[in-house]
């Protein structure tokens, strides 16, 4: 049993469901979307998918790649660079609707015999049998028992804190605004993902798949509040010159942000016996790079693989003996999360600097020219695991995920 039909419960529903195994699927929402969901798949994301089966992607869900990176610092360019990153022959990063993308998995999984999908089931606990997880509680009141239940349900994991799984934070909680503009208008982006840092704070802003424009603001330490026309107009203050009028004709295509806590960190274990937790739910990740997404395929990919067999070899054992497969699973992705967390801390700290430092951003814009070049070649460096992850999928993946 499946908690939560994220990217990781959903893909991972899918890949045992595809090998004849019986799986139930258990999400709160009547549909599998919210209104902000991280949308870029870098290529160790993208590579997950291709292992699934699942690339490329059907037409029908919105995707577009993204056109290249832009730094902007007191309003003034300091560098920008195409995708891809590393060279013109390999894959970049590509932009989907999250929603449209859960959506088609589920549909995929709801066609499969082997599955049972429940939409709009809210989980109230789990249930034991003396140390070990038997299954869940719904909160209707109904039982489903299960062998192993497998919790994908989010940052504020339900199914973790009722198992007294810690989580260890990395650093300090902070809060994000996130706004969308649906604009008739043709956006001046250029489809470049624009990091713009300045006296209104950081905000990252990109046209998502789908058409509209996505911003995602760090909190001002001089308040968050405001109508959407006093935004637009911190906006103008942070943006350079060819952004700036654009943004005063979009009136009220701006609406009320959504405010979000973003917390990260891991859990010291992933599992208890009968118990298996993945994606945000083990290691909530930082918006940085959008890992989130990326990773929870790379964790539904490497239960897949250690599953499969196992459930394929015990059918019908009441009480397959699941805890080694659960321990190697948490051995095999912690490295990866952990570096990827500690690579996105840094940069977090860099942008830190560059909000508590005037004159260091006055340093780096006035210079922009002459030392524009080397700043993007240092973060084009930094960039490669982020893009690239730290694991390879081993070869046995693309077996396990296409057979069936």
């Amino acid at each position: 049993m499946i908690v939560g039909a994220g990217p990781t419960g959903a893909s991972l529903a899918l890949l045992l469901a595809r090998q004849g195994l019986p799986v139930v699927l258990v999400e709160a929402s009547r549909e599998p979307s919210r209104r902000f969901r991280g949308e870029a798949l870098m290529p160790h994301g993208l590579a997950a998918l291709a292992a699934m089966g699942l690339w490329p992607l059907p037409a029908t869900i919105p995707q577009k790649p993204l056109v290249g990176w832009r730094f902007v610092v007191d309003r003034l360019e300091l560098f920008r660079l195409d995708e891809p990153l590393e060279s013109p022959s390999s894959q970049g990063c590509t932009l989907i609707s999250q929603p449209a993308f859960l959506r088609h998995l589920v549909d995929q999984l709801e066609a499969l015999p082997w599955a049972t999908v429940l939409l709009g089931r809210r989980v109230q606990g789990l249930e034991w049998r003396g140390e070990r997880v038997a299954g869940v509680r719904l909160a209707d009141g109904s039982l489903l028992e299960s062998a192993l239940v497998v919790a994908a349900d989010g940052r504020s994991s339900l199914l973790r804190q009722q198992a007294q799984l810690q989580l260890k934070q990395q650093g300090n909680p902070f809060d994000l605004l996130w706004f969308q503009l649906q604009s008739p208008e043709p956006s001046p982006l250029g489809g470049l993902f624009t990091t713009m840092v300045g006296p209104e704070g950081l905000c990252s802003v990109f046209e998502a798949a789908e058409g509209s424009l996505q911003i995602g603001w760090v909190r001002p330490t001089r308040g968050g509040d405001g109508t959407p026309q006093d935004w637009l107009e911190r906006l103008v203050a942070q943006s350079p010159a060819d952004l700036a009028p654009w943004w005063r004709q979009q009136g009220s295509g701006l609406g009320q942000p959504t405010p979000l806590r973003v917390e990260v960190g891991h859990v010291e274990s992933w599992w208890r016996p009968g118990l298996l937790l993945l994606g945000d739910a083990a290691h909530p990740m930082s918006p940085v790079r959008a890992q989130g997404i990326n990773l929870a395929l790379r964790d539904a990919w490497t239960a897949a693989q250690e599953l499969i067999p196992l459930l394929q070899a015990a059918p019908h054992q009441a009480q397959p003996p699941l805890e080694p497969a659960l321990a190697r699973i948490e051995a095999r992705r912690r490295g990866e999360v952990t570096s990827l967390q500690n690579q996105q801390a840094q940069e977090t700290r860099r942008g830190q600097l560059l909000l508590e430092q005037p004159r260091l951003r006055l340093l780096l814009g006035r210079g922009a020219p002459w030392i524009g070049g080397l700043v993007a070649r240092r973060w084009r460096h930094d960039q490669r695991q982020l893009r690239q992850g730290v694991t390879n999928l081993t070869p046995e993946a693309g077996r396990a995920g296409n057979d069936g």
